[in-house]
């Protein structure tokens, strides 16, 4: 069975958030599993600057869409997935892929949708044996929408299957209705049985209709996504395609989240005392009072209300007046900048603020820090959490989503249990959870390392994620012939 799996974002050449982690490890589990597969991304100029593009192969040149009313010809170059044996193939636009921010707003549909139907004319090309297509978010959903229209009765086309696999339902894609004309897709789209949303374009909406299996990121999060409250309009069309919804949880890598052989960490982590070591070799680096008494606690990610930086901000400076020190890396809103920028200056020596994107710096903080929160507003998957217990650093989470299916409470009794956690979206019931995990780490020394320990034990790998998509390609695959 070969698969093209497609993204916008792939580490390591080209990153904004989690999608990229994914794209970036899982095409290699499913290789190792003895599936062929093979991934097609944009060729972004930010990947001149992240890659040594020397060796990438240019395999084809002066292609134009089939489709697609934007005639600009482009060219495929081949590389290969770091340490593995997959394919990626570049498209590259020199007049569209040329920002060096993956999603700028302008022209964004037309650099998709012009995406989309060069990803299709490039495995017509190069790959024509393929038979599915593991779509992600709504940058390529229009694959499915091309392939169920335009190419339907193509002899190579019209033979794939397709997953989509939603990261964040959050992010559809709405576009004004002229915007089908740039692709070169039907007028008659524009129904609300088809791509039209309370006026607009829904890019997402047609990649949830006209793809043969969806998928999300976890298995709670295929459940909530089926409600009002966290589908974002989109619940009702979930629940009738529920039968060809799932949830597979995400993995991470191994082979770069290894809190052995991690470059980037103080030293390799075997033991709570290797723990110590990182804190205050982390506690010296950041300029921070050096005491392995004091509680780290940390946060990594973008500075948005659905990360529950809303929360963090209504509680950081109580649980500062206790015995504790905070480390946030992260970029986002200006108001939150702000304002978690001032505390270096009211609580010296105690606060680390970090408004930057830094890989090297955040390895360190999962590595050193005590406590890794992440109260979100709702979580498809989250990584955080899973790189964090990997460096054996207890988790403080709100319970939604993919949360709720990585973290487990801690129970003293029975010593189970990975961190701590609350329900209710509120910041009393956030700050009650964070000054328990405080007092166990000051206060409960032996549940702290059982803690510890427990999440060290944790499995994330990707093995099992692998299998399951597997699994959901043949599940597509039968839907598509019709068994």
């Amino acid at each position: 069975m070969k698969i093209a799996y497609i993204s916008y974002e792939v580490s390591p050449y080209a990153k904004a958030g989690g999608l990229a982690d994914v794209a970036g490890a899982l095409p290699k589990y499913i290789r190792d599993l003895g599936e062929n597969i093979y991934v097609i991304m944009p060729f972004h100029k930010i990947i001149e600057n992240n890659t040594d593009t020397s060796n990438f192969e240019l395999v084809k040149s002066n292609l134009i869409p089939d489709s697609h009313n934007y005639k600009s010809p482009f060219s495929v170059y081949k590389s290969f997935l770091p340490n593995s044996k997959v394919t990626v193939y570049f498209i590259k636009s020199e007049e569209l892929f040329d920002s060096k921010n993956i999603y700028e707003e302008e022209n964004i549909f037309l650099k998709t949708s012009y995406f989309c139907d060069a990803a299709l004319k490039t495995i017509k090309e190069l790959e024509n044996d393929t038979l599915v297509i593991n779509l992600n978010d709504w940058h390529t959903s229009l694959i499915s929408v091309y392939l169920k229209t335009n190419y339907i009765e193509d002899n190579v086309l019209g033979k794939i299957s397709t997953l989509l696999s939603i990261h964040n339902i959050g992010y559809q894609g709405l576009f004004d209705p002229n915007v089908l004309n740039y692709a070169g897709l039907p007028n008659y789209l524009f129904n609300m049985n088809a791509l039209e949303y309370y006026g607009k374009v829904n890019v997402l909406k047609g990649g949830i209709l006209f793809s043969d299996v969806i998928n999300t990121v976890s298995p709670t999060y295929a459940k909530e996504i089926q409600t009002e409250e966290y589908g974002y309009g989109m619940d009702k069309i979930l629940k009738v395609k529920s039968d060809d919804l799932f949830g597979i949880l995400n993995g991470i890598d191994y082979s770069v989240y290894d809190p052995i052989n991690d470059p980037h960490i103080f030293a390799p982590i075997k033991s709570y005392e290797d723990k110590l070591k990182n804190k205050r070799s982390l506690q010296r680096y950041l300029n921070l009072n050096i005491n392995a008494n004091k509680t780290i606690v940390s946060f990594i990610g973008r500075l948005f209300d659905q990360k529950g930086v809303d929360l963090i901000s209504k509680i950081v400076e109580y649980f500062l007046l206790a015995d504790v020190q905070f480390i946030l890396l992260g970029t986002g809103e200006k108001n939150y900048e702000d304002y978690f920028s001032s505390l270096i200056n009211i609580f010296p020596k105690k606060v680390s603020i970090n408004i930057t994107f830094d890989v090297d710096l955040a390895q360190k903080i999962y590595a050193g820090s005590d406590i890794f929160l992440m109260p979100s507003k709702y979580e498809p998957c989250g990584l955080g959490q899973m790189y964090s217990m990997r460096y054996g650093t207890v988790p403080v989470v709100r319970y939604t989503g993919g949360l709720k299916d990585t973290v487990t409470e801690f129970n003293p009794k029975d010593k189970i249990g990975t961190g701590f956690g609350f329900h209710e979206y509120n910041e009393s019931d956030l700050l009650y959870s964070l000054l328990k995990a405080v007092y166990t780490n000051q206060k409960r020394k032996e549940d702290w390392i059982n803690l510890f320990e427990n999440c060290m034990k944790a499995d994330f790998s990707y093995e099992k994620t692998a299998t399951k998509y597997i699994e959901l390609y043949k599940i597509a695959l039968s839907k598509k012939r019709g068994f």
